[in-house]
């Protein structure tokens, strides 16, 4: 009998024999700044829950209550009867914290970057994305019929010269995210809002892993850098520092409006649950009422930073919460990883297709939950793993 899928497995021996072939294995306690993982107790220094919230116990309550008063499933799209009252509330506060004037949430930050460029963009129009952008900025590229141009990893002249390239095309859309998963460095926010101003240029930016991390009040790096205002287009994400799960664009309520009627994963994605919205909306007053969740996260981020480099690890231009080993080999990046789990700690090695051949590196993402202690322990192991 033909078997249609019969080809599969000689791919995935493929993706064995390169020693890309991946597993899921299961976590068995709750997200946080230690796990148990393949039954081994572990410093997690794998998670994005930066502030230490996606076990807190005032989101545990702000969902159970919700599911009490409304149930668990919303039962449709948002268009059709799936937008409940604790949504609407989330999208009105998430606009009074970002200081716009509306906002929209979506199914999965994925799904809001991509969905948000598709519907910015056409044939006759260019996009002009930084080459270290997230997966879902490069998909959203992909789904969208403009044409695309890559600029070098915040090379601003270059994406200069491209800009004057691309007079004749109707719209121009800059797309970059603000603090690179990978490599922990930052979007030169400054630059990038006055070429946009010069060029007529949309700017875009994606503030998922700085959304509740940086600026004064949370804001993320366009608080930090002062371009709130300059910025037309903002997307961000729960699930990360704010603990939960989707992505949500904010902006003017004529960028809104347009994104309700044209982003294909808004209009047909089944609502988010009611519980979701109610623990994101303690999670945004958590980011506003104790900013010493992400002073203590700085703080751990610098010391670590300086420990490492002493120690002589290349760590590139890393100035966030997210600390890149940087090791060039696949192998050894895998091999490290290893050795770090052995003693006690999850450090994801990280190699291609998620970075570049020969850029392959330990991705350390830090949480406010990490203690000292923690922060020791895998200093000493590292210096071991160097010397």
């Amino acid at each position: 009998m033909f078997d249609p899928l019969a080809w599969i497995p000689e791919q995935l021996d493929l993706l064995h024999a390169m020693e890309r072939r991946r597993a899921i294995h299961v976590r068995s306690t709750q997200q946080g700044a230690t796990v148990a993982w393949q039954a081994n107790q572990l410093i997690n220094f794998g998670s994005n829950d930066y502030l230490d919230l996606a076990a807190d116990q005032r989101l545990r309550d702000a969902a159970s209550q919700a599911i009490s008063a409304d149930g668990w499933g919303s039962g449709a799209s948002p268009l059709i009867t799936g937008r409940g009252n604790d949504q609407a509330k989330l999208e009105a506060e998430l606009a009074a914290f970002e200081g716009t004037e509306a906002a929209l949430t979506f199914s999965s930050g994925f799904a809001a970057n991509a969905g948000t460029i598709d519907a910015l963009t056409d044939r006759g129009d260019v996009i002009l994305s930084d080459e270290k952008n997230h997966a879902s900025i490069i998909d959203g590229t992909r789904l969208s019929k403009a044409t695309v141009r890559v600029y070098p990893h915040r090379d601003v002249d270059y994406l200069e010269n491209l800009l004057k390239q691309c007079g004749t095309f109707r719209r121009r859309l800059i797309v970059t995210d603000t603090l690179f998963s990978m490599d922990g460095t930052i979007a030169p926010l400054d630059e990038l809002v006055d070429l946009a101003d010069q060029y007529e240029a949309i700017l875009m930016v994606d503030e998922a892993h700085a959304t509740g991390v940086f600026g004064e009040h949370g804001h993320g790096l366009c608080e930090h850098y002062g371009v709130e205002d300059r910025v037309p287009v903002r997307v961000g994400t729960f699930s990360k520092a704010l603990g939960g799960h989707g992505g949500f664009v904010v902006g003017s309520q004529t960028l809104i409006d347009f994104l309700i009627n044209r982003s294909r994963p808004y209009i047909f994605s089944t609502a988010a649950p009611a519980a979701n919205s109610a623990a994101m909306l303690a999670a945004l007053q958590i980011v506003q009422q104790e900013p010493q969740r992400r002073e203590r996260l700085m703080e751990s981020a610098q010391f670590l930073r300086g420990a490492l480099r002493e120690q002589g690890w290349s760590l590139g231009d890393s100035h966030s919460q997210i600390i890149p080993v940087i090791v060039g080999t696949e192998t050894l990046a895998m091999e490290l990883s290893a050795k770090l789990f052995e003693q006690g700690m999850l450090v994801p090695g990280i190699r291609p297709p998620s970075v570049p051949d020969g850029e392959c590196l330990l991705r350390i993402s830090l949480s406010a939950g990490h203690t000292r202690q923690h922060l020791d322990t895998l200093v000493d192991a590292m210096r071991e793993l160097r010397f």
